[in-house]
């Protein structure tokens, strides 16, 4: 299934071209000689052991098609989980055991958080694999939406759903760099501020990935 309007930008046509290749499994970091990306990118003495194995997850890009211009949708989680609370996250999850793979994951994700209906997505491709500290590794994979959509909040676990424009993410002006200190240990990471949203962590180390492949390729 491919969606195509009318015409189509040359930022989407490029995004087409520059991404990973669809995943047919459900973690590629599993086997984790490949190139990965995560919260040790900043922080190198965090960097997670590799002999121990990850826990598999999944989560959509969504890059709507709207026709003035494409936007991605993120959601803030729900402020009364017990971890990550409030912050702000693309849909998405931890692998079932009964997942074929990182889309499928992806998409029943997007569809149980935001009731995003996977007819309405091509998925066009994947960012490299994203590992945590928390021992998670992260399939990021993109698709397109049709802005046909009807989203709600599954409010158990998601607050808010708001759209940012893609443009605005992908613009490395609007990417910083911040620290805190944790245990009396500074730490850093990627943020990008948009309005009342702080987009950071794990999201925006993936948004610096799209945005890379976009700008430097």
């Amino acid at each position: 299934m491919t969606f195509l309007v009318s015409e189509e930008t040359g930022l989407i046509k490029k995004l087409r071209t520059v991404l990973g290749p669809v995943p047919t499994e459900l973690s590629p970091a599993l086997n984790i000689d490949g190139k990965v990306r995560g919260d040790h990118d900043l922080n190198p003495a965090s960097t997670p052991s590799r002999e121990l194995p990850f826990i598999p997850a999944a989560v959509l890009v969504p890059i709507v098609l709207h026709d003035t211009g494409p936007t991605v949708i993120l959601t803030r989680r729900a402020t009364h989980l017990t971890k990550h609370a409030g912050q702000i996250s693309f849909p998405g999850g931890r692998a079932d055991a009964e997942d074929e793979n990182a889309v499928v994951t992806a998409l029943r994700e997007s569809q149980e958080e935001i009731s995003l209906d996977p007819s309405l997505v091509e998925v066009v491709g994947s960012l490299t694999t994203y590992i945590t500290v928390t021992r998670y590794s992260v399939t990021p994979v993109v698709g397109l939406v049709q802005p046909s959509f009807k989203l709600r909040p599954e409010a158990g676990e998601v607050s808010e759903i708001f759209e940012v424009p893609l443009d605005f993410l992908l613009d490395q002006q609007n990417r910083e760099k911040h620290s805190g200190f944790h245990n009396g240990i500074e730490r850093f990471w990627y943020a990008i501020p948009f309005g009342d949203y702080y987009i950071w962590g794990a999201t925006a180390g993936m948004i610096k990935d799209l945005s890379e492949r976009i700008i430097l390729k």
